[in-house]
């Protein structure tokens, strides 16, 4: 069992950078690879990026390439989610996961999520 806490959320204006966290325990962290989601209101959940147990491989939206950067600290057992040029489409609900599978990139393929944090972008 893995227990995965977000956090870094909040309120900025569109251009505008944040970075997100997200915690794990419970499980061993590096024998997974990681990604982030985000859900806007009235929409489903979607992709944003995933990264490999060892760092070396990414995967981005097209809507994120570019100005996110996902990584992690295995030694800390913490993945981060770097967002720059933040656009007001970019508000949403981001939530964490841990997969067991190969460049997962859909919500089925990951099997422990966060509660989620909050990231709104002003205009």
């Amino acid at each position: 069992q893995v227990q995965l806490v977000e956090s870094g959320g909040g309120l900025v204006q569109a251009g505008g950078s944040l970075r997100l966290s997200c915690a794990a325990s419970g499980g061993t962290f590096r024998r997974y690879d990681m990604g982030w989601f985000r859900q806007a209101p009235g929409k489903e959940r979607e992709f944003v990026a995933t990264i490999s147990w060892s760092g070396g491989s990414t995967y981005y939206a097209d809507s994120v390439k570019g100005r996110f950067t996902v990584s992690r600290d295995n030694s800390k057992n913490t993945l981060y989610l770097q967002m720059n040029s933040l656009k007001p489409e970019d508000t949403a609900v981001y939530y964490c996961a841990a997969s067991s599978a190969a460049r997962p990139t859909m919500t089925y393929e990951y099997d422990y999520w966060g509660q989620g944090t909050q990231v709104t972008v002003s205009s």
